[in-house]
């Protein structure tokens, strides 16, 4: 079932491994021409032009942008007591994880008299987005919202598409996951006109201001990633976010069902996602596709998942050795990478590039999306080559407090002088002999 790459008995340049392996075509530039004419519409005439393309887009046109504070505790009361416990589960497993990322000030003496002190200030105002696309995203909410207090952000604010089975709000579910976290800002509004709102800030239809944010976080479509490339510099983002992928390493060890229940459950997402297996066994790769087979046909969305399956974006890449395998998955730089094989470990501990890691047969994707803990945003198109996924430390600012005594920087004087004489900044070096009038040392 899926396309195969036969990579055995040579070993790729990186610079082939690139242009080999199946990858998702995503043109963000291209898109760049549709969104701009909705961002440059938010900017001049605000909450009107959202609606106005929120009513085109979701065919639903709010009677507001806030949702009011009552109907998200209201969407907690009616939330299944199932759904709410295992919101609740991975709430508790997020916090305990990214607690742990929260970094320390640090001072250094650099000399008697000098210290550099790097202080960790969060954003002060952070907009979050949870996609409601093809699926509902309360997982998202909490993966976004779980690190950006932690850090200690003072101020949050939730964008969600607004439902026309719900009269215009987020799905009732995403309501209910902010109101788990204790966020009671949430705007009903999806799209590049989203982030645009959240850049530029805006007026709501009862004549509440609608507070511009420093910085915006979350996955969604493309044209809400060519908003954030259009809009970057006003705003921080997290990152350019593509559609979903799995890459399994495998080896004769694993189990085909395993291997193919995880290739379904991210092809899942979208019919751009992908989902890649490389594996040093050929017997291996054929029970997969027959496993695909069954599945596919058996699952709920299967034209999505077959038109995953069956695109450029993802398929089978034989090699000759697990170290082969690994050289291909790193030049892949997958958004999640399973290892299943034998000595999982060992082999997940020589991995350089992937967004999220997933160590043997009990540590499927979906644990990860879910409950481990760990974050679900994480990069994709190969950025985890440079990139991490979302963490506490994505709302934190790391300033520099310079504090030098007059001593200090008596002895240090003469080379700073030489310094900018030498970059030809003359002025930078009068800056300090201009406080020693009797001369430095």
């Amino acid at each position: 079932m899926l396309n195969r790459i036969d990579l055995r008995g040579r070993v790729p340049s990186a610079t082939e491994l690139r242009a080999t392996l199946p990858r998702a075509e995503i043109d963000v530039d291209a898109a760049l021409h549709q969104v701009r004419p909705v961002v440059e519409a938010v900017r001049e005439r605000g909450v009107e032009a959202v609606l106005e393309y929120t009513e085109r887009f979701d065919r639903v046109r709010p009677s507001s942008v806030r949702v009011p504070r009552a109907e998200i505790e209201a969407a907690l009361t009616t939330l299944d007591p199932a759904v709410r416990a295992a919101l609740e589960e991975a709430i508790a497993r997020a916090r305990k994880v990214h607690a742990d990322q929260r970094r320390a000030d640090v001072t250094t003496t650099v000399v008697d008299g000098g210290t550099v002190t790097e202080r960790w200030v969060p954003v002060e105002r952070v907009g979050l987005y949870a996609p409601g696309g093809l699926a509902v995203y309360p997982s998202s909410v909490v993966m976004n919202v779980v690190p950006a207090q932690v850090a200690g952000v003072g101020s949050l604010v939730l964008c969600s598409p607004p439902q026309a089975e719900f009269g215009g709000r987020p799905h009732p579910t995403t309501l209910a996951a902010a109101a788990l976290l204790g966020v009671d800002e949430v705007w009903a509004v999806g799209g590049a006109q989203a982030v645009a709102l959240l850049a530029y800030g805006g007026i709501d239809t009862d004549g509440a201001e609608l507070v511009p944010v420093d910085l915006v976080t979350g996955p969604g479509n493309i044209y809400l990633t060519a908003a954030k490339r259009l809009l970057r510099g006003l705003i921080g983002i997290d990152s350019e976010a593509g559609p979903t992928e799995i890459a399994i390493l495998a080896d004769e060890t694993a189990d085909p069902v395993h291997v193919a229940a995880d290739l379904v459950s991210q092809a899942e997402h979208d019919p751009l996602a992908a989902s890649v297996l490389v594996t040093t066994s050929v017997e291996l790769a054929d029970a997969v596709d027959e496993e695909l087979a069954r599945r596919v046909a058996a699952t709920k969305h299967t034209e999505r998942i077959g038109e995953a399956l069956r695109g450029r974006q993802s398929g089978t890449v034989l090699v000759s050795t697990v170290e082969d395998g690994l050289r291909v998955v790193d030049a892949y730089a997958a958004e999640h990478l399973e290892i299943q094989t034998a000595d999982a470990r060992a082999v997940a501990a020589r991995v350089r590039n992937a967004g999220a890691v997933f160590v043997g047969p009990y540590a499927p994707v979906s644990l990860g999306d879910y409950c481990a803990g760990s974050n679900h945003v994480l990069p994709t198109g190969g950025y985890a080559r440079h990139s991490s996924g979302l963490s506490v430390q994505s709302f934190l600012r790391g300033i520099h407090v310079i504090d030098y005594s007059e001593q200090a920087l008596r002895e240090v004087a003469g080379k700073v002088v030489a310094l900018a004489n030498a970059e030809d900044l003359p002025a930078h070096g009068e800056a300090v002999t201009a406080r020693f009038p009797g001369g430095a040392e």
